[in-house]
């Protein structure tokens, strides 16, 4: 009978300690598995959610995350207006919940879907809208055109289509300085 009880009592010990190792072998798994993860996959995570974004120069930012791009962000706002931000610009985010999106490789099409490419967007769209950069300022026209590391933008009031007659003056922005982009309704905004 001791025996049994010795023989059981290091088998107890040895699947503790077996236990211990296999649980201290996954936190130190998950913890090199968290190291790895990107902030846009954790937004890709949260695809279709509502999300609240603290932006450098353009302050709090919030809608239904819609896409996540290279380096931007596109959200709809509650007055469901597209809101593209740019990912250097975003300081803190709310809203992303437990799922986080698996790696992806960007590939060759997917990469070069840059910021410069979603602006192109805008440009061909002709929407009027407001651009706000990271020094705070805020900008409101209409993007012609989007050059290598620049927009230009037809600054006219917000309410107003841009027409030659409507346009104040054009402003090259550099892409950096971009924090924010908000499309607006004429007449509504």
């Amino acid at each position: 009978m001791r025996w049994q009880r010795l023989f059981a009592d290091l088998q107890a010990e040895f699947d503790e300690a077996e236990a211990a190792a296999e649980r201290a072998e996954d936190a130190s798994r998950r913890r090199v598995e968290t190291g790895t993860v990107r902030l846009v996959d954790r937004l890709a995570g949260a695809l279709g959610r509502p999300v609240a974004l603290r932006c450098r120069g353009a302050g709090d930012v919030t809608g239904v995350l819609v896409e996540v791009g290279a380096d931007w962000l596109l959200l709809t706002d509650d007055a469901r207006r597209e809101v593209l931000v740019a990912t250097s610009t975003v300081r803190t985010v709310a809203g992303l919940g437990r799922v986080t999106a698996a790696p992806e490789d960007a590939g060759p099409v997917r990469s070069r879907l840059d910021l410069r490419r979603a602006l192109r967007g805008l440009a061909r769209d002709r929407s009027a809208v407001q651009v706000f950069l990271d020094d705070g300022s805020v900008h409101v026209g209409t993007v012609d055109g989007v050059g290598a590391d620049h927009l230009e933008l037809a600054e006219h009031a917000a309410d107003q289509p841009r027409r030659p007659a409507a346009v104040r003056g054009v402003r090259a922005v550099t892409l950096p300085a971009v924090a924010v982009v908000r499309t607006l309704a004429p007449g509504l905004d």
